[in-house]
């Protein structure tokens, strides 16, 4: 696992580590701007985006899963959404209402991911880069 001390490389060196002639920082431009291109190429900020995307896509499948397996029942399953679980509550109300219950839940566990994952590296990062300016 990266430590923020992973990202701290010298001024003089590219994003792999190489030396740049004349010290030029590699993610900042001549004008002491930010390089995009740089930076999106850079094995730091890959790490970043595929730490996103393997958080991201399992729960997006996952949930996905779950509301097209409530549209079928609903579609399908009358007699198992209409139970009754108690007065005019039936399974089918149950369901619909767990999509939103989903949906927070989801919510704030990518919050916890990139509050302890994701903002830590962005900011080495972005540290990295206002350096170089």
């Amino acid at each position: 696992m990266a430590t923020i001390s992973s990202f701290t490389r010298a001024p003089e060196t590219d994003h792999f580590g190489a030396p740049v002639p004349g010290g030029k920082h590699p993610l900042v431009d001549a004008e002491g701007n930010p390089d995009f291109a740089a930076i999106r190429s850079s094995q730091d900020f890959q790490r970043i985006r595929g730490r996103l995307i393997r958080f991201t896509v399992p729960l997006t499948v996952l949930f996905l899963f779950w509301y097209l397996t409530y549209v079928l029942l609903a579609a399908y399953a009358h007699g198992f959404m209409s139970h009754r679980i108690t007065g005019k509550i039936t399974v089918g109300l149950l369901l619909g209402l767990s999509q939103f219950l989903t949906t927070v839940v989801i919510m704030l566990v990518y919050l916890r991911f990139a509050r302890r994952k994701v903002d830590p590296e962005v900011e080495a990062l972005r540290a990295r880069v206002e350096a170089g300016s």
